[in-house]
């Protein structure tokens, strides 16, 4: 890249460009270059793997990326944005850069884009998906969720976001962090919070920390679950009154479609009490539950968790 992403730098490209950042949209720039090198260094991309990058931006970290990357998919949804990293790239020929909103709606992806990421990865043998970015706050936990229940299984997540949502994704039981997403991410992930990052190394600057984080997933953990969509939902469900008794919860959700006894054969079955709450199980447990639910009425539609 001709141009390093310096406050500077990012000042001058606007005003040429007559535009402004959008923070409505998640534009936050990282603007320590030491920082920006080392998410890249952090997602260990080599030369099997395709990357997908969710906020080009102007492009400065998927400069970093290309030389050491088999492919790098990024997509951006601001076309001023568009049109000012497709100048900055233009010498990479193994960028695909996307003008479009990445998700199609907060539960899933938007289906060019994932068709984009299978055509580079079919080129590739043996490839592995890398999602590498500096999220918009406003999309990160659909984009990193969602991605997990996609047909191209991702090898590693290398982000920044939300300190708070970093706060979620790593939360043991009993703490006021831990929640559906917490047990989603854990229960095919290992996660590792790689640094803080205050407001001062972005612009323009947000009113929360961010943090560098990076998900691994296991082929093992991901192997113990039968059903993903089911586990999603069955989360969200007994999760969204948190401090109610997970019994409550659970006859609220799937009570039309079990019945109480049986609900209550599952809890004797698992050995949990009357006042067990949803938020004092750890990982293995949630997963017992809900693959006790989900055998329970396997083919019924009526088991799908009450919205």
């Amino acid at each position: 890249m001709k141009n390093r992403q310096t406050i500077s730098f990012l000042i001058q490209r606007f005003r040429e460009a007559g535009i402004r950042p959008d923070t409505r949209h998640g534009q936050n720039f990282l603007i320590d270059l030491n920082l920006v090198g080392l998410l890249a260094d952090i997602a260990d991309v080599g030369e099997r793997d395709v990357v997908l990058e969710v906020g080009t931006g102007t492009g400065s970290l998927t400069a970093l990326l290309a030389p050491r990357a088999a492919a790098v998919v990024t997509v951006e949804l601001s076309r001023e944005l568009h049109q000012l990293a497709s100048e900055e790239l233009v010498d990479f020929d193994n960028v695909t850069l996307l003008c479009m909103d990445a998700l199609r709606n907060k539960n899933r992806f938007n289906q060019d884009l994932l068709d984009a990421v299978a055509e580079q990865m079919a080129t590739v043998p043996g490839a592995r998906l890398k999602l590498v970015a500096n999220l918009p706050y406003c999309i990160a936990t659909p984009v990193v969720s969602n991605l997990l229940l996609t047909d191209i299984v991702p090898h590693s997540m290398t982000v920044t976001i939300q300190k708070e949502l970093a706060d979620r994704f790593t939360a043991r039981p009993s703490t006021k962090d831990y929640s559906a997403l917490s047990v989603w991410i854990q229960s095919q992930c290992q996660v590792t919070v790689e640094r803080v990052l205050p407001p001062t190394v972005f612009w323009p600057r947000p009113r929360v920390h961010s943090a560098m984080i990076k998900i691994v997933v296991d082929p093992a953990r991901r192997a113990q679950i039968h059903d993903l969509p089911f586990l999603l939902k069955f989360l969200r469900s007994i999760f969204q009154h948190r401090r109610k008794f997970l019994r409550s919860s659970l006859i609220h959700a799937f009570g039309r479609a079990l019945g109480k006894s049986k609900i209550d054969e599952v809890f004797q079955e698992l050995q949990f009490g009357p006042n067990t709450r949803a938020e004092e199980l750890d990982v293995q447990h949630m997963l017992a539950l809900g693959e006790k639910i989900r055998q329970a009425a396997p083919d019924n539609p009526a088991a799908k968790p009450r919205r």
